[in-house]
């Protein structure tokens, strides 16, 4: 790996947790991501399911997890079941994890080999009460492609049919939502990956250099920083390409007057950071601009005091949304007629600022959590507002990742990385 592994204490902290919600009897399954190929021979480099990353630690394909907490074998309450290493694999791919160095990393005793686990899993089956199985139920989900953890659950249903069936995501949205210090330094890590590359293309971009030229040198800073790279696929758009807000074509021509927004972070040790600032390719910011930039780092500034335990996300958005609504109208991009006529269900302001504010950050980008329950201390979000105009070629998002505290405001992991505009022309032209 190339991240320094946490100590096992969070996974046994996680496995606990994740253990209180379970109902009497039941015995609950997670599996390892499939190693997904492209075509003849190649693959995709493997990523670990989150859920059985967040209770292990387990960093390896073909891995499964159960945890039984009511079993009465005490060894067989938790479990491992890996891949073995056989001298061939040892040669080809790198040898797998061994007993030992599954415990050192998870803090379970019991790891089988995966030879063993139909007829293990057989015997747990017929005594639990009930199985907990591991869905995909992040509400912007694509759950096109069959996983390894489809299948399972196909398997499961077929051979199991009469047995009681729970699901498992609602309690991991919830105690992964809510994050340990461990986590947090990951996270802090990421960030600072994250800020090293933004300094380093601050002193790189001018007219003239290619988006993909920019994508590049943060792909650099990152790699030499001991990430894997991006945390999710970069943004990097120049001009009109600012107001799609999916660009990720990063492949046009960075021209004088221009701003470019950019949206990108690092990942590391599983954990993303999540930032957008916007930048002028030439190092000076024009007025209107600079108009249009506070504007989005007010409601930045303000929507962070707004973030804070207690709130509910959907009302914080209504709330956010109000402060983006003052905004446009002294930007005149949007009139009080507009906000009288307004369709209560689209408000005005939509129009130039059409997407959430924040959303849970951990070790998904668009992390999992419960948005039926109130915000709680050390979940961490995003703050991303954004103006979007087409009309003038110009879009401007900030955004920083927040972890809320117990009372008072936020704490910013992200307040290192420059965002005020001086600092940033400074910085430019240095």
């Amino acid at each position: 790996m190339k991240y320094t592994k946490l100590d096992k204490s969070l996974y046994i902290n996680n496995r606990k947790r994740f253990s209180e919600h379970l109902e009497s009897g039941a015995l609950a399954v997670f599996n390892s991501n499939d190693i997904f190929g492209t075509s003849a021979d190649s693959s995709l480099p493997f990523v670990q399911h989150r859920d059985i990353f967040h209770l292990s630690g387990v960093d390896q394909e073909e891995s499964i997890l159960l945890v039984f907490p009511d079993s009465s074998n005490k060894n067989h309450r938790e479990i491992l079941f890996l891949k073995e290493t056989s001298p061939l694999i040892a040669v080809w791919e790198g040898a797998k994890l061994d007993k030992k160095q599954a415990y050192e990393a998870s803090g379970i005793k019991t790891v089988y080999w995966l030879d063993q686990f139909e007829t293990i899993f057989n015997a747990l089956v017929v005594e639990s009460s009930c199985v907990y199985l591991n869905t995909n139920e992040h509400t912007r989900a694509n759950t096109e492609a069959q996983t390894r953890e489809d299948r399972f659950i196909y398997w499961f249903k077929e051979k199991y049919h009469a047995h009681n069936i729970r699901r498992s995501a609602p309690i991991m949205h919830k105690i992964r939502s809510i994050k340990h210090s461990l986590e947090l330094g990951q996270m802090q890590k990421a960030c600072d990956i994250t800020e090293k590359g933004m300094r380093r293309i601050l002193d790189f971009v001018k007219p003239g250099v290619m988006e993909y030229n920019i994508e590049a040198e943060l792909m650099h800073e990152f790699l030499n920083s001991c990430s894997r790279g991006f945390a999710y696929t970069p943004i990097i758009a120049s001009g009109k390409s600012a107001c799609v807000l999916h660009y990720i074509e990063n492949n046009n021509i960075c021209k004088d007057g221009e701003v470019i927004l950019m949206d990108f972070g690092a990942e590391y040790g599983g954990y993303a950071s999540d930032l957008s600032r916007s930048i002028p390719v030439n190092g000076k910011f024009t007025q209107r601009q600079k108009d249009v930039y506070n504007a989005v780092l007010h409601v930045k500034n303000e929507a962070s005091k707004l973030l804070v335990p207690g709130k509910m996300l959907n009302d914080y958005h209504v709330e956010v949304g109000e402060l983006m609504q003052e905004q446009l109208v002294n930007l005149k991009l949007i009139s009080l007629e507009d906000i009288k006529n307004q369709d209560a269900s689209w408000p005005a302001y939509k129009k130039y600022f059409m997407h959430g504010t924040s959303h849970f950050i951990g070790l998904d980008t668009h992390d999992v959590g419960l948005w039926t329950e109130p915000i709680d201390e050390n979940m961490v979000f995003t703050i991303e507002p954004g103006i979007y105009i087409p009309e003038e070629n110009l879009g401007i998002r900030l955004e920083d990742d927040y972890v809320i505290q117990k009372s008072g405001e936020p704490i910013n992991l992200m307040k290192n990385i420059p965002i005020e505009l001086e600092e940033i022309e400074e910085l430019m032209n240095k």
